[in-house]
């Protein structure tokens, strides 16, 4: 039985394949298309799932959302608050009217143009948005039973959910509404901020710890009325999203005394200390959330999906809270996670298939995207007039742990290409996270972003205690915030906190600065050999040759494009920047060795994107 999973028209598209409950094939159609968050239906993704059907028949196709809902929602919301937002009602009808209420038949024309013959209206199913969600999160996990919370921005309906997961059965147990919603509450202060909706989250939870939260009592006294169970409302006196394409209104500016900041413009600590907190009002409810569900279900294992769950601060304050024995997150957990998750709600609630869950989960390591053959990868690289040498594995772990000790920056592009929004190791920047300059260096001279914004180490699994403190097993998928360890540091607690701010961003606070936040965190990745073998061997040399298990982690892109899905892509990446190395398979690429006028070529391109 083989189900194809889809998500699109919203944001971060996506297709996933299920093969009799289990996920053997994900992408996000961002990655062919070169569409950051590219809404578009994936006809890419949906092609590169049916190859890895093996030419066998898809059963059903399955869609992440309900759009008659959906829709149902929107009109609800306008008669709620008419005449207000007439004009954006009547801008955005038309588009309801040509498509989205007539989804079925959309999909079935795109499917056909992808697959002509394949696919009839009676294989298309629909499910709902957070059930998706939830079905993503559960569904994967290694438990048998969990407590199963999805929070995001909002779906047909519902913006909060929670449920609870028993072998192949999963219900939904309650569900908060729009517009009170704790994604969109936090994509107020990202356009408050100067960052971008739905992608700037990031940045703005990697500024927080340069400020303090001493706005958090505001925001509680006036935005947000939190209760007891976890449960709140918005007050929509201060917001605009229900009415016009704003997040807010001047009475929320006003609120705090300062206009939105421009996109570009300067960050101040009053913007870190906006984002501070809206972090620590977003903890306390998700903590709110998870305290309430915890005591009323009494379940020991929790599930986490949609886009708040890619809030890995707030993550790792609930496995540092204890609530639960074991925490598993969909590492996809916005809209992509959504294909799959729909596919498998389809799997086990649909088609009654039985479910064993799999250790250490059902996502493969995320390694779900397509790979390239060594043959393969040395003709394009030829193609391109790149200049390599193949050296076999046993030199190849050595070799690149050596560069990287000297400083080198590295590119590593090996194997499936992963599935969800961060790098695991497959595609991948690496550097020395012991040089305290090469946090700025990297965003500055390789990533063309911001220079505050953090990076992440991963660290061999059987290391990661000695180095971090811990309140959870492992974490593969760079989904948990944790602080480096009292041994490792080289400031005290009393210092850090009085440089808490944007001006003292620079100073070192631990044996690997590069990865050091402001307050000691840093967003962990745990590497098993079980994970990513490659990736876990370079570590292994990278520690032999250091006695530091950890390099700097980062995703295989420039500011504003997806990630690399192909070899000539991280060539072209690699010669645009100030990368000194790249390793694809075994092809080993020094940017000293590399025709120049092509460097010049592929940065003057970067510059004009």
């Amino acid at each position: 039985m083989q189900i194809l999973g889809l998500s699109a028209y919203y944001h971060d598209s996506a297709a996933a394949l299920v093969r009799d409950g289990r996920v053997v094939a994900a992408a996000q159609e961002e990655r062919f298309s070169r569409i950051k968050h590219d809404p578009a239906f994936p006809s890419r993704a949906v092609q590169y799932c049916m190859e890895m059907a093996n030419n066998s028949p898809i059963d059903y196709v399955v869609f992440y959302d309900k759009p008659f809902l959906k829709f149902e929602r929107i009109l609800e919301t306008y008669l709620s608050f008419a005449p207000k937002g007439f004009a954006t009602f009547r801008a955005g009808l038309p588009v309801w009217a040509k498509e989205k209420l007539f989804q079925r038949s959309l999909l079935l024309k795109e499917l056909k143009a992808v697959a002509p013959g394949r696919f009839s209206s009676e294989q298309l199913l629909f499910s709902e948005h957070h059930l998706s969600h939830a079905a993503s999160a559960f569904y994967p996990s290694p438990f048998e039973d969990a407590l199963v919370i999805t929070m995001d921005g909002v779906g047909e309906r519902s913006t909060t959910s929670v449920g609870t997961g028993n072998g192949a059965d999963l219900q939904i147990l309650r569900e908060l509404d729009f517009p009170h919603s704790l994604g969109l509450l936090y994509s107020a202060f990202t356009t408050y901020t100067g960052f971008k909706v739905n992608s700037g989250e990031y940045k703005l939870m990697g500024l927080a710890p340069y400020g303090q939260p001493r706005f958090a009592q505001t925001i509680l006294d006036n935005l947000i009325d939190l209760r007891p169970d976890g449960s709140f409302r918005l007050d929509q006196r201060y917001f605009s999203y229900c009415t016009d394409l704003r997040m807010f209104n001047t009475r929320f500016t006003e609120l705090f005394g300062e206009p939105a900041r421009r996109p570009e413009a300067q960050l101040t600590q009053f913007h870190a200390d906006i984002a501070a907190s809206i972090q620590h009002v977003t903890e306390t409810v998700v903590l709110s959330i998870c305290r309430a569900m915890a005591k009323e279900t009494g379940q020991k294992n929790l599930c986490l999906a949609g886009g708040v769950a890619l809030n890995c601060v707030a993550n790792g304050k609930i496995a540092a809270e204890g609530l639960f024995e074991n925490i598993w997150i969909q590492p996809a957990a916005g809209d992509s996670g959504g294909a799959i998750g729909a596919a498998l709600a389809a799997s086990h609630l649909h088609l009654k298939l039985p479910r064993s869950p799999l250790k250490p989960d059902g996502m493969a390591s995320c390694a779900l995207g397509p790979e390239f053959s060594q043959s393969e990868i040395e003709d394009i690289l030829n193609h391109e007039g790149a200049k390599f040498l193949v050296v076999p594995d046993n030199e190849l772990w050595q070799d690149t742990a050596t560069a990287l000790a000297n400083g080198e920056v590295t590119g590593w592009f090996q194997g499936r290409m992963e599935f969800g929004p961060r790098a695991l190791g497959q595609r991948s920047i690496l550097a020395d996270p012991r040089d305290p300059a090469m946090q700025k260096k990297l965003n500055l001279k390789i990533k063309f972003r911001e220079s505050f914004r953090p990076f992440a180490p991963s660290v061999l699994e059987e290391d990661a205690a000695d180095w971090f403190d811990l309140s959870f097993p492992a974490s593969p998928y760079m989904l948990m915030v944790t602080t480096v360890s009292e041994k490792h540091r080289n400031i005290g607690e009393q210092e850090a906190q009085a440089r808490d701010n944007i001006i003292d961003m620079d100073i070192p606070r631990s044996d690997i600065p590069a990865v050091t936040h402001t307050d000691f965190s840093a967003r962990l990745q745990t590497v098993s050999h079980q994970d990513n073998p490659r990736y876990y061997e370079l570590l292994q040399a990278f520690k032999k040759t250091t006695g530091c298990p950890i390099l700097i982690n980062t995703s295989f892109n420039v500011r504003g494009e997806p990630i690399v899905a192909t070899p000539a892509e991280a060539f072209r990446c690699f010669m645009a920047t100030d990368m000194d190395r790249l390793v694809i398979g075994n092809c080993v690429l020094k940017k000293s060795e590399q025709n120049q006028s092509l460097a010049t070529e592929y940065h003057l391109h970067q510059e004009a994107d």
